[in-house]
């Protein structure tokens, strides 16, 4: 969410985020509304303080003259309920568009509306050379006895799976890598629920645009999180935060679910594209500072490619699209890893910095060293996500003999064991 008076201050520079990232957003109705807020919210301060007026005067007032202080207050108590009304209807229509304002985008963002506008700026390693036929993830899982896929299907449907024997092994050790490698960069460990509230999922930015990709429980009133970056930023909402504790660093931990709607015929085999992963979440509150947010996305950016490198996987950094990079990013680096049954990369990792536009939903704030409460900055990535991590792991590191080579990190979560 942007701040109104930036909104009345720079509405071109409104309209042009608006308009490089594809958002029906009328710009013009926003500040209508906007201004009548404020007109209506002066109008219900006067008559109220004309009301406080009146009460002190009919204490004082003569018999004949509290008639007539009776009557206007009759008025004005019709007047105030009018005000009220309408003053509530209009701030539900001004919320919702505040709601779906976009973040201004970074300057140098490439301008398009999808990730066909995207940027590769680095890549690292090389793609691995095969002195046989590679199987894909699926038949090697297969064959090794790794996986159920059909079994999954008939418990659960489409995009099911369930991992079996040394994979599973090899899923922990992923995950148990990579939140060792985060708590000591200083980051605390946090499980944090999968089964959110509508207001959680608001004030991280998820909804109203991504509703339609969550799943809901009505009966609960309750949600599926696609993300634990949305309970570690509920953790926080209406929290007004001591400035010495800043930068808060958490590694969250937890399932999650996304219903994949739109991707019916992307990435349908196998782990690529699932219903319900694990993740391993970095996550930072930090003062409102432009440097330090940078300093923080750099720092989450090198952390994914630390482990990337350490799991011996080729990847390309891309720098995302004005489009492609959401409503509330300002900046955004997808980190796409090479697959060779694919023979392309495919996103596993993503850098997001929002400033202040996800805070100002969520209403975290912090003070400052005058002690001015100030709305903090947030960023996150994924350290990782399984099971689409585990399929480059397996394809990448296969053997002719359909074993998979151990990366060395993550050898001591294995017993010692270089092959699976």
């Amino acid at each position: 969410m942007l701040d109104k008076r930036f909104i009345r201050d720079n509405p071109d520079a409104v309209r042009e985020a608006a308009r490089v990232k594809g958002v029906d957003l009328n710009v013009d109705e926003l500040l209508e509304l906007d201004e009548a807020v404020r007109k209506l919210q002066h109008e219900l301060d006067q008559g109220q303080a004309r009301k406080r007026s009146l009460s002190k005067e009919f204490a004082k007032a003569a018999t004949t003259r509290r008639e007539e202080l009776r009557a206007e207050s009759g008025e004005l108590d019709q007047q105030l309920k009018k005000l009220r009304s309408d003053l509530d209807e209009s701030s539900v229509q001004l919320n919702s568009l505040l709601l779906v304002t976009p973040n201004i985008p970074w300057s140098e963002a490439p301008v398009g509306l999808d990730e066909s506008a995207n940027v590769v700026i680095k890549t690292w390693g090389k793609r691995p050379e095969f002195d046989f036929q590679p199987l894909d993830h699926v038949e090697l899982a297969e064959k090794r006895g790794w996986a159920e896929f059909a079994r999954a299907r008939k418990v659960a449907g489409e995009r099911a799976y369930a991992l079996t024997g040394d994979l599973v092994l090899l899923e922990r050790a992923v995950q148990s890598y990579a939140l060792d490698l985060l708590v000591s960069k200083g980051f605390g460990p946090v499980s944090v629920p999968a089964l959110v509230k509508e207001a959680a999922l608001v004030g991280t930015g998820m909804f109203p645009k991504g509703r339609e990709e969550t799943y809901e429980i009505p009966a609960d009133n309750m949600f599926l999180a696609g993300t634990s970056e949305v309970g570690l930023v509920g953790l926080h909402s209406d929290e007004i935060l001591d400035s010495d504790r800043l930068p808060v660093l958490y590694a969250g931990i937890s399932p999650c679910f996304r219903r994949e709607i739109g991707s019916a015929s992307r990435d349908v085999r196998g782990l690529l594209r699932v219903h319900q992963f694990e993740k391993v979440e970095q996550f930072v509150i930090c003062e409102a500072d432009v440097n330090e947010s940078a300093r923080w996305h750099k720092e989450l950016l090198g952390s994914a490619e630390r482990i990337l490198q350490d799991l011996g996987l080729h990847y390309e950094i891309v720098e995302c699209a004005t489009g492609d990079m959401g409503l509330g990013k300002f900046r955004m680096n997808d980190i796409n890893t090479w697959f060779p049954s694919l023979d392309m990369m495919r996103e596993t990792h993503s850098c997001s910095t929002l400033h202040d536009w996800q805070t100002r939903r969520a209403n975290i704030r912090y003070r400052d060293a005058d002690g001015k409460p100030r709305f903090a900055h947030t960023l996150n990535n994924t350290a990782v996500a399984t099971p689409r991590l585990l399929a480059a792991l397996i394809e990448n590191h296969q053997t002719k003999d359909h074993q998979v080579r151990v990366p060395e990190v993550l050898r001591p979560y294995l017993g010692g064991r270089e092959v699976l």
